[in-house]
């Protein structure tokens, strides 16, 4: 093994010692591929840094064996050592924060850990995309420092970005919640984070935006994703599931696209090419590989029988666009296909070549010379990381309920606090699933503990709270103490992958709980709510002797901090819900395999999310209150728009709307400056949402966010904030044959509390 500890006096490696002090690679690393000291790669030219990346890409696969390469497009990918590659492992995750749920990333010696941040769902509630964007670039700090000390790789098949549709999938927390618009920032923030400034066409780490698509559905009534056939209109599908896949490759840049194991209108996805080779990379122009999730390709032949032989299945994958098989299925039957006709020798070529590139890009043939080799064990669980992690867990808390203003308590006049429920002393369960090893936990006891004398009961043994038989203690807690906190909510018992709910209420006898310690209670009682998905706590919300109601998600290692700096004022809270909080009624009439986002009243459906369900919510999309009062006042703002035609051919203006792709987009963004005022009596942070409205007709129940901005303001101060709205994008709706247009008109617009109307018309710029 050579290291930068090498004495060696060849010139080859006083050149990589140079190289090592320079960039200060971590002892430990063997380069991936062309090892300066390795003789043998020296004349390879594909390991020569200077030479165009495609270049060295069809010159290694010009040096590979079929049986090489076709053990080259599963996860495992073998080593060849004649050509002196090693063997490498795709699969890692970092959902948030790095995780081991992938055979690439080990935890142990060096790094124990890595810093735990909140779940997706709860991040996403803070709609803050610096906030997301700096997580990312964080976590890819500690996944280099990682993979430098040969514990993990550097392909990420993290975020999911699927819509949580329904409220009761399992892998909901995983998801920035229910609107595309949110999800499409989300995922082209976190990957920019993740990926790095992509200078010089360079990856830090390559992520992977899953799982594309339609995915929603996990295992309910005993219907699961493995044999689950989505039936998706072609509206759904352009304005709704693949929205933030479209945000993620376009805006995110993102390295990688996984498909789902779910069919979409019959075809498995990672066999569609519609969606994969044409639209993927055709429409959008994929940078990067297509990964099947594990599996998947064995399922759709296996479970779907969606093909007569293994043969067929795997050349329907390749030649639908896929390049890595998560699984064996690839290597065990690509030769056959091969040798039947069904492909050919290039088609594996053309996937093998879109992942030696995008391993070029992260500099894994570029021998010792690693673009951040000075990252090590000292820069994961870095106090600045740790504190990152707080401060996220602190703006993804949403305060839903503060009657009477009774929050925040004060230390001075509710000097001892019960903390009372089967979350309230819980750490693993703070940081979800798809999680690593964190560097350290605070549960809510503890963070209570550092502001004032507590007293804990758990009231309930576990979420499942199969049992009364403790109730007793926690009311007399209730009974003695100035204040009482009841943590309850989910686990990963309840909701989880695979694991899809059966309903919105809180499991077991927990309502019972809260209701007996709510009326034993002498002070104030606040409800703080751990879950990924939305609960129906009508029963809290309607109890006068329930105070104040937070959700806080599953807030990730620091949760306990946050939640208690939230508590007792330290932070106000800013977050917003990021899905709707439905009754358990809505649920009774909805079953999870319905994937129409639409309302469709002649069949009693009721439609999903906030821009199509109508109907009685427990919390709204976009809730959250705060300590502090804001106001939102417009100063500038456009009042009309026109709109450049440049063909008037196959356009049809029988609907008072033209198609999106008959417009001059070009320089259709229009610009509003609002400012924010802090009235109250706190410093805080607004969460600044913009909806639109299309003008009267068809389309007019359609409400919709088109922008959000994060803004810190001090108390009797007002910050400007300046939005911009664009007509093709912003303004436009989807018809139903999945055609975006833009409705003529006066659309209406929903600035924070500010209401405001453009009127849209045509200008007519025909060109010949």
């Amino acid at each position: 093994m050579t290291s930068c500890k090498s004495k060696s006096l060849s010139l080859v490696a006083i050149a990589s010692l140079l190289i090592c002090a320079l960039l200060g690679v971590v002892e430990g690393r063997v380069p991936f591929a062309c090892d300066p000291n390795n003789g043998l790669t020296r004349g390879f030219k594909f390991c020569r840094t200077q030479v165009p990346i495609h270049v060295r890409v069809q010159d290694l696969i010009g040096r590979l064996t079929l049986p090489e390469k076709i053990r080259l497009v599963v996860n495992n990918a073998i080593e060849v050592p004649r050509l002196g590659i090693k063997g490498y492992e795709w699969w890692s995750e970092a959902l948030h924060g790095v995780s081991n749920v992938g055979p690439g990333t080990k935890f142990g010696g060096a790094f124990p850990g890595a810093t735990s941040f909140p779940q997706v769902i709860t991040t996403a509630a803070s709609f803050n995309q610096s906030l997301w964007q700096e997580i990312g670039h964080v976590v890819s700090d500690e996944a280099r420092a990682m993979y430098n000390g040969g514990v993990a790789g550097l392909t990420y098949w993290s975020p999911n970005v699927n819509i949580f549709r329904d409220p009761r999938w399992g892998r909901g927390q995983e998801t920035p919640g229910e609107d595309p618009v949110l999800a499409g920032k989300y995922a082209a923030s976190y990957v920019k984070g993740l990926q790095g400034d992509g200078a010089g066409n360079r990856l830090k780490v390559a992520a992977c935006c899953k799982h594309y698509t339609a995915y929603d559905l996990d295992n309910w009534h005993g219907v699961d994703r493995f044999h689950f056939n989505a039936k998706v209109s072609k509206q759904d599908l352009e304005d709704t599931y693949n929205v933030p896949f479209k945000s993620c490759v376009l805006e995110g840049k993102v390295a990688s696209v996984m498909c789902s194991y779910n069919q979409v209108n019959g075809k498995p996805t990672c066999a569609d090419s519609n969606l994969l080779r044409n639209t993927i990379r055709g429409q959008w122009h994929l940078n990067g590989y297509i990964v099947s999730d594990c599996d998947s390709v064995g399922t759709f032949y296996d479970t779907q029988h969606y093909t007569r032989t293994p043969e067929e299945a795997a050349a329907e994958a390749i030649k639908a666009g896929l390049d890595l098989d998560c699984g064996p299925f690839l290597a065990l039957h690509t030769d056959g296909a091969i040798k039947q006709g069904l492909i050919t020798e290039n088609d594996l070529n053309l996937a093998l070549a879109n992942l030696i590139t995008v391993q070029m890009r992260l500099g894994m043939f570029d021998g010792v010379a690693q673009p951040y080799g000075n990252l090590g064990p000292r820069d994961v669980c870095t106090p600045a990381h740790q504190e990152l992690a707080l401060e996220a867990a602190r703006q993804g808390i949403v305060l839903l309920e503060n009657k009477g203003h009774a929050l925040p308590l004060s230390p001075q006049h509710q000097r001892s606090v019960g903390v009372i429920g089967p979350n309230s002393d819980v750490t693993v369960t703070m940081i979800g699933n798809y999680a690593g090893v964190a560097c350290g936990y605070t549960s809510p006891l503890q963070g209570i503990a550092r502001y004032v004398n507590t007293v804990h009961q758990l009231g309930c043994r576990d979420v499942a709270c199969g049992a009364t038989d403790l109730f007793g203690n926690a009311e007399i807690v209730a009974r003695k103490v100035d204040a009482t906190v009841l943590v309850v909510g989910l686990d990963q018992s309840i909701e989880a992958e695979f694991r899809d709910r059966v309903n919105l209420l809180l499991p077991g006898h927990q309502q019972e709980l809260v209701s007996r310690v709510a009326r034993a209670a002498r002070g104030p009682v606040i409800l703080v709510i751990m879950s990924g998905g939305p609960i129906d706590v009508t029963f809290a919300k309607n109890d006068p002797k329930i105070s104040a109601i937070l959700w806080v998600g599953y807030p990730g290692q620091a949760g306990g901090t946050a939640i208690a700096d939230v508590i007792f004022g330290t932070t106000s809270p800013g977050g917003r819900l990021p899905n709707t909080w439905y009754p358990q009624e809505y649920v009774n009439k909805v079953p999870m395999t319905n994937m129409d986002m639409r309302s469709n009243p002649a069949l009693g459906y009721p439609g999903r999310t906030y821009r199509f369900y109508k109907g009685p919510v427990v919390y709204p999309f976009g809730h959250g209150l705060s300590y502090t009062r804001f106001t939102h006042t417009l100063a500038i703002a456009p009042k009309e728009a026109s709109v450049p035609i440049t063909s008037l051919k196959n356009s049809t203006f029988s609907s008072k709307a033209i198609k999106v792709s008959h417009a001059n987009c070009g320089a259709l963004e229009l610009g509003f400056h609002v400012d924010v005022k802090n009235e109250g009596s706190m410093d805080g942070s607004e969460t600044l949402l913009i909806f639109s409205k299309p003008p009267f007709g068809k389309w007019n129940s359609v409400k919709q966010l088109v922008s959000f901005h994060k803004v810190h303001v001090l108390v009797g101060s007002k910050q400007r904030v300046k939005v911009g709205v664009h007509v093709c994008k912003h303004l436009s709706i989807v018809d139903e044959f999945g055609v975006r247009r833009i409705p003529m008109g006066k659309h209406e617009l929903h600035i924070g509390d500010a209401k405001h109307s453009i009127s849209v018309q045509t200008l007519y710029e025909i060109k010949n």
